[in-house]
């Protein structure tokens, strides 16, 4: 939805920019009903302004702006939101109220990443891993643990994947690529340059490149030769890659179901050998 795709490019403008998109967001019923030139004008801005923040969401103009709003408003009884929940934690809210605005906020970034998500790239994506020779996967701070995730599912249907965390290994392995390998590159933000760095290397080496960002016009999305794309989910104490790992998760869940259908031997295979593992290992009841 627009709304979503707003709230997830908030944090990225600035100034003027960003004060048309908060009042976009305080009211968007109210704003599929206005002109650009009185959205300038409510804001505090100018028509111009306002172009240049539907160019900055992706829109080619005002009038695409308001035709999103006007559809996501058709979606929503009497024009109302599905919850009244904005994503502000107080320090005197109770416990429900704080699962209320998490729970509310990861929803919307679920589905937005859903309505989002380019089925194109997402299959490209898939059938260069399935033909992969190897698989590196980048990324750091809270994108390393995604990363690592990545690797042990990838790993667990038959994939010769590995996740670097570390831009020296990262760059190492990276400068031992070759065309027949691919490289998953992840980062919220799409700017992390230990992240940029072994991904460029790659891409010089001949690998094929997949890149999950937030930002579609951030340098690792354009680096890469395809690039999917994940919604945030911020609220109070979440910021950046922590409020929108669950939108970035399912975008890996739906490559990994996609990949291991069409390595369906190979992927069943390694599941069945693999199965027994994790019963061997459960904790036996201490018998009295």
């Amino acid at each position: 939805m627009i709304t979503d795709l707003i709230r997830s490019e908030l944090p990225r403008l600035t100034g003027s920019l960003r004060k048309v998109g908060e009042l976009v967001l305080a009211d968007p019923l109210a704003i599929s009903r206005v002109s650009a030139a009185e959205l300038g004008r409510r804001t505090g801005t100018s028509q111009a302004t306002v172009t240049r923040f539907c160019r900055a969401l992706g829109l080619d103009s005002y009038q695409r702006l308001l035709l999103e709003l006007a559809k996501e408003q058709g979606r929503r009884p009497d024009g109302q939101d599905d919850h009244p929940l904005g994503p502000d934690i107080g320090p005197d809210d109770d416990l429900d109220h704080v699962i209320a605005v998490v729970a509310h906020a990861d929803f919307q970034a679920l589905r937005g990443t859903v309505e989002r998500l380019d089925r194109e790239a997402l299959e490209r994506a898939a059938q260069a891993l399935a033909k992969a020779r190897r698989i590196d996967v980048y990324g750091v701070g809270g994108s390393g643990i995604v990363a690592r995730e990545t690797e042990a599912r990838l790993f667990g249907i038959g994939c010769p994947a590995r996740a670097w965390t570390e831009v020296h290994a990262a760059e190492t392995s990276a400068a031992l690529l070759t065309p027949a390998d691919t490289v998953v590159a992840l980062s919220h933000s799409g700017n992390t340059r230990e992240v940029l760095s072994p991904l460029l290397l790659a891409v010089e080496r001949g690998a094929t490149t997949i890149a999950v960002t937030g930002d579609p016009r951030s340098p690792v999305a354009r680096a890469a030769a395809v690039h999917l794309t994940s919604t945030s989910a911020e609220t109070s104490f979440r910021r950046g890659s922590f409020g929108t790992r669950h939108s970035v998760l399912l975008i890996l869940d739906c490559l990994y179901a996609r990949l291991a259908q069409l390595t369906y031997e190979r992927a069943t295979a390694s599941v069945a050998l693999t199965a027994h593992i994790s019963d061997a290992h459960a904790a036996r009841p201490r018998r009295r």
